[in-house]
């Protein structure tokens, strides 16, 4: 008898794993932008942003451009391009009101090839967290970022390099500039910073795990 509760018990937890996989596999790929105009995104601040042939950009006047929509966990893929002593970010789980990268998580994109890595250059969670490596492209060249955020955990590629992997509520994080990363929201906005000279961004999609509330 205690065999066969056994078994039961262990085939019931393959089953509920395989489901979870097929759920998370089966999620929607979308598109963020549909390579015309700035349907689906809200302009905070500046109104700098603009769409042409497949390319979202902004002039780098300031403020920030925001998806219309929440989400909680997703895959979100992009590629961006900066010009000469360009500043921008790419804004995660984000609120409408106040400094998005500290009322969300900041990646920061700069001009900075080949520099070192700090709290503040390409691939940083700004102000919290350094990137393991400094895989930032030239000026005038493509970079593909994914981002994946799932619940408390956060996982960057940056030209195919896995420059962070990070739990929120780690005590490491307890002290990071301004704003500790335990206490970001399980959902909020993505949004696209306009800081200091043009930014090129394309190919946005997402595939979302688990909708916002």
């Amino acid at each position: 008898m205690f065999r066969k509760l056994a078994w039961f018990l262990v085939l019931s937890l393959v089953f509920a794993l395989a489901s979870s996989a097929q759920d998370v596999g089966d999620a929607s790929d979308a598109a963020l932008f549909n390579g015309q105009d700035l349907t689906g995104w809200h302009m905070m601040g500046q109104q700098d942003w603009h769409a042409e042939d497949g390319i979202l950009w902004t002039e780098g006047k300031g403020g920030w451009l925001r998806s219309d929509q929440q989400y909680a966990d997703f895959v979100l893929h992009l590629e961006y391009r900066v010009t000469k002593g360009a500043v921008s970010g790419i804004y995660v789980r984000s609120a409408e009101q106040g400094e998005p990268a500290f009322t969300g998580l900041k990646l920061a994109l700069l001009d900075d090839s080949g520099q070192l890595t700090d709290l503040h250059s390409t691939g940083a969670i700004y102000g919290a967290v350094i990137p393991l490596y400094s895989v930032g492209r030239k000026a005038g060249e493509w970079n593909d970022v994914e981002i994946t955020c799932i619940g408390r955990h956060l996982t960057v590629f940056l030209n195919g390099n896995r420059i962070h992997k990070i739990d929120f509520d780690d005590p490491a994080f307890v002290f990071s500039e301004k704003r500790p990363l335990s206490r970001v929201h399980n959902q909020g906005y993505i949004g696209l910073e306009s800081h200091t000279n043009r930014v090129d961004f394309r190919s946005l999609r997402i595939q979302v795990i688990k909708p916002a509330y």
